[in-house]
């Protein structure tokens, strides 16, 4: 950046594995495990072994794979690197992950919710700044090691986050795993170690003062990563020009207070629908200095015409409750 900064990025991408003979009315993981499972019941047992190795054939290095916490649901985590590599990384990732599953038999998805029952599939993503060799967010005498940058840093984008949210959750699917995710974030929060915040930091390890980063939650898998990470990356970046405040960290899980309770702690609340994130994007002088004229006008249009045609259609739900009226 313009700033004398670097930003590297650390994305821990989730998506689903689903069996290939796809009945959307019946969809069906290829395993029966939970976090951290080496499952029982695995259609591909070696998926992201194969994933791996293919993924290291391209370059592109991972730091740990892991079963997440839902049927068919998996994780694999990318080493950091400056943030366009990784937004290149991303897009390669996608296909490569696509083409391992279609040879293996089966299907994959990073759609953000495809599942009522089970957790969404999210990209957190950890970020730092560097100057040189040394790390902008560190700092050995905060409570927390963060340093008057990071603080800043984070305060731009928990300010700005309600009018960035239509890049990072581009889908109307995007505020189902919002709202009725777990882990998923409903307002622009940070918090030490808390995984309901919006901006989680992660606890410091002594030594370990180039790893000091803040992790972003609310970022889902099908985001576009060059404008998903332009936004968070200015929005950060304004927060360190303009001098913004950091408020006190969330203690508690933000997910069980009412919206009463957030709005009275001072918590912005994200938008809770495409359309709603749609109006908050388009009053966004903000973004639009971000995406440029003309990507952000032709983003709106098109994101206004997907809303159009999902409001459009009638729903079971509608027919189950209303054709007895």
């Amino acid at each position: 950046a313009g700033d004398g900064f670097t930003c590297m990025a650390s994305p821990e991408i989730e998506f689903f594995l689903l069996k290939q003979t796809i009945d959307i009315e019946d969809l069906q993981p290829t395993d029966n495990g939970g976090y951290f499972d080496q499952a029982t019941y695995n259609d591909v047992p070696l998926f992201r072994r194969e994933a791996i190795l293919a993924l290291e054939s391209m370059g592109i290095a991972t730091e740990f794979s892991h079963h997440e916490t839902a049927p068919g649901q998996q994780e694999i985590d990318l080493r950091h690197a400056d943030v366009m590599t990784m937004a290149d990384n991303i897009m390669t990732f996608r296909y490569i992950i696509k083409q391992v599953a279609v040879r293996q038999g089966v299907s994959a998805t990073f759609m953000p919710k495809p599942f009522e029952q089970w957790s969404g599939s999210g990209m957190h993503t950890h970020l730092s700044l560097f100057e040189g060799d040394s790390n902008a967010f560190h700092d050995p005498d905060d409570e927390f090691s963060l340093s008057e940058t990071a603080k800043q840093f984070i305060a731009g984008i928990l300010e700005h986050a309600p009018e960035f949210t239509a890049i990072t959750n581009q889908w109307s699917n995007s505020y189902k795993r919002l709202q009725f995710g777990n882990e998923a974030p409903g307002a622009a929060t940070w918090g030490v170690s808390n995984r309901s915040a919006m901006v989680r930091v992660p606890t410091y390890r002594l030594g370990k003062e180039e790893s000091r980063r803040v992790e972003i939650r609310s970022v889902d898998a099908g985001v576009n990563p060059y404008l998903g990470y332009a936004v968070l990356l200015a929005a950060g970046l304004k927060g360190i020009r303009e001098g913004y405040e950091l408020g006190d960290p969330a203690e508690d899980d933000v997910h069980s207070l009412t919206r009463r309770e957030r709005r009275a702690m001072g918590y912005k609340d994200l938008p809770t629908s495409l359309d709603h994130s749609l109006r908050m994007l388009e009053g966004s002088d903000f973004v639009a200095e971000v995406l440029g004229e003309h990507v952000f006008e032709f983003f709106l249009r098109t994101k206004w015409d997907e809303w159009h045609s999902y409001q459009k259609q009638i729903t079971k739900y509608e027919l189950a409750n209303n054709l007895n009226l």
